[in-house]
């Protein structure tokens, strides 16, 4: 006590100039993307300026940015993104569905473990590159063939999520739900999903990125509209800041979809302290 008295009295003592407050941890995480976008666009710039590289294959971002403007204006950027939005959502909602159901499933019964985990892990260890052809054989080459890519890419890492997060409800708490007679329902809604939330969540960022690498990769197979096609019609007609444009496009598409995930596990796990509050208030 008397060491913090002291303390006090010195920063009492010292110039307003001297007191410095520290910078708000809030303001500087918000600050940070923006810092390392721009950064990036400046060590971009200096790469083109320099010359390091011709700009027909980095474009400088001013030609990219025009590029930009022309697909905007003329509509053809939205129509080919909706295309895409079209086969990313569904996807990623079936593919959800089914790894929740499996999953649930499968963390209840080790014996239909057994049975599945063989045929899963097997049909997971080939890339979705090398079976892409069979999905659009099998589902024709419209958007079903790309909404089912999607939901296969997106249905792995949500199935192990979803094991992971129900197995690993604690015992006492089960105990607890058993020694009042809970219903199975009820500890489903009261405990299981409440209690695997967190790593669902997880599971849910990262299948919500996966979802876009799935449809753009049935569109890099067979299609005839969509962000895939038109990047792979920008590198046949050789129009780099094309291409550049459409990437963009697909991060933006994917940032959003990581960004509203976000958002729901902050109003899901507003109840869960989260370990940089702690660290700032200690």
């Amino acid at each position: 006590m008397q060491e913090t008295a002291f303390h006090q009295k010195t920063n009492l003592l010292r110039p307003s100039w001297r007191r410095r407050t520290p910078p708000d941890p809030k303001l500087i995480r918000r600050a940070a993307p923006f810092i390392v976008t721009a950064l990036a666009l400046v060590l971009w710039q200096l790469v083109t300026t320099l010359g390091v590289y011709p700009a027909f294959i980095v474009p400088p971002p001013t030609a990219v940015f025009q590029k930009f403007q022309q697909v905007i204006a003329s509509g053809v950027l939205w129509y080919h993104t909706g295309v895409t939005l079209a086969e990313v959502l569904p996807g990623l909602g079936v593919g959800l569905a089914a790894a929740l159901v499996l999953g649930y499933a499968i963390a209840k019964s080790p014996l239909l473990e057994s049975l599945l985990s063989p045929v899963i892990v097997a049909f997971q260890s080939a890339p979705i590159v090398a079976y892409a052809p069979l999905l659009v054989i099998w589902f024709g080459g419209g958007p079903s063939s790309k909404i089912v890519t999607s939901a296969l890419i997106v249905f792995f890492p949500m199935l192990m999520n979803t094991v992971v997060g129900i197995r690993t409800v604690p015992l006492p708490l089960r105990d607890l739900m058993r020694s009042v007679q809970a219903s199975r329902w009820q500890t489903f809604t009261k405990l299981e999903i409440p209690a695997a939330m967190p790593v669902l969540i997880s599971g849910l960022k990262i299948s919500s990125t996966l979802a876009v690498i799935g449809a753009v990769v049935g569109e890099f197979v067979y299609a005839n509209a969509g962000l895939g096609f038109y990047i792979n019609l920008a590198r046949n007609q050789y129009d780099t800041p094309l291409v550049v444009v459409g990437v963009i496009t697909l991060t933006v598409i994917a940032r959003l979809l990581y960004g509203t995930v976000s958002l729901v596990e902050r109003r899901v796990l507003a109840w869960q302290p989260r370990a940089g509050h702690n660290v700032a208030r200690a």
